[in-house]
């Protein structure tokens, strides 16, 4: 029975394409004669011509604008480190690496006594240290205040207030 299926099966494929196709390829024929390709012509090619770079007189766009009045615009309000002054020994250390362990009050003058690299050193109101141009205007019993003067993202010095606390007081405060 399958044999006979596939016979019928391939007379009926052999019947389909051996006669003439004439009338398809005539109309073929037809439909391609109307049918051409349009193509867009090429655009105009502009010739380069390079921009100088010129931004020495224009503000800097990675810089954030600066906000104040004329004052502070032409240099921070009179702020400024002075450098000329003796560097003192602590000045050259980070706050962070120096520990405030104790106090000593002489003449009523305390005096705040810091160790740094396992040395230790006096310092009173007055003193500065720190690599911030830090200048001591506090001692008491649990801390020592420094004011510090840094420098803000336009450039400006700012002051800020540090705290270094007496060794075994950085959790109660």
């Amino acid at each position: 029975m399958k044999t006979i299926a596939v016979a019928l099966l391939s007379l009926a494929l052999v019947s389909c394409s051996g006669g003439d196709n004439e009338d398809l390829r005539q109309w073929m024929n037809d439909a391609a004669k109307d049918i051409k390709g349009k193509i867009p012509p090429l655009p105009q090619v502009k010739p380069y011509e390079p921009v100088p770079y010129d931004a020495g007189n224009l503000i800097d766009p990675f810089r954030p604008s600066k906000i104040g009045g004329e004052q502070k615009r032409n240099g921070g309000g009179g702020l400024q480190p002075n450098t000329d002054r003796p560097r003192e020994p602590l000045e050259s250390h980070p706050l962070e690496s120096l520990r405030y362990v104790g106090v000593m009050t002489r003449n009523k003058v305390s005096y705040a006594i810091v160790q740094v690299d396992g040395s230790l050193h006096q310092v009173r109101i007055g003193n500065y240290m720190g690599q911030n141009f830090g200048v001591i205007t506090k001692v008491t019993e649990s801390e020592v205040v420094l004011k510090e003067l840094v420098q803000d993202s336009a450039g400006d010095w700012v002051e800020r207030e540090s705290t270094l606390l007496l060794q075994g007081q950085e959790g109660k405060k």
